[in-house]
């Protein structure tokens, strides 16, 4: 009897894990939704500033902090469906400094229509190149010569 009770026990903690698995919203699992999935995948693969691709820049960023034996704390990539084909994608992250910790939000928003990459938040725009391809303007002052000095 005790062992058939344990056996359910587990039967039932296993079936609620699977249900809860397949019925989570779509935020916390981008893979049930192909277009939730795809707007991951422009912003994993879209271009950053010094490295090829977004994420490839945060997984170097592991590599320098392990390196020098300094914490960092990845939180989950989560989309959220906006309205239409527009997506939210978003991760944390939580970096350990000579002597404090710093926090960080990274926020994109994609239009699956168009394919376009656009950054909603500080950190995200830092990570962003400039020109065409980013979605932002260009700077045309960048391009031109420093002004002389007046005096």
């Amino acid at each position: 009897m005790s062992k058939a009770l344990h056996y359910a026990v587990v039967l039932l903690l296993l079936v609620g894990g699977l249900v809860y698995w397949w019925m989570k919203p779509p935020t916390l699992n981008p893979m049930t939704d192909p277009q939730a999935a795809q707007a991951l995948a422009l912003v994993q693969t879209h271009r950053a500033v010094g490295y090829p691709t977004i994420l490839q820049a945060f997984n170097e960023r592991a590599r320098i902090q392990e390196a020098r034996k300094l914490g960092l704390r990845l939180g989950e990539w989560q989309v959220i469906k906006q309205d239409g084909q527009r997506y939210e994608v978003r991760i944390y992250m939580r970096e350990q400094g000579t002597t404090q910790w710093f926090e960080r939000d990274f926020i994109w928003h994609v239009d699956l229509a168009t394919k376009r990459v656009n950054a909603a938040s500080l950190p995200a725009d830092g990570l962003m190149p400039e020109g065409p391809e980013s979605g932002r303007p260009r700077n045309p002052a960048a391009d031109s010569p420093p002004l002389p000095p007046t005096m």
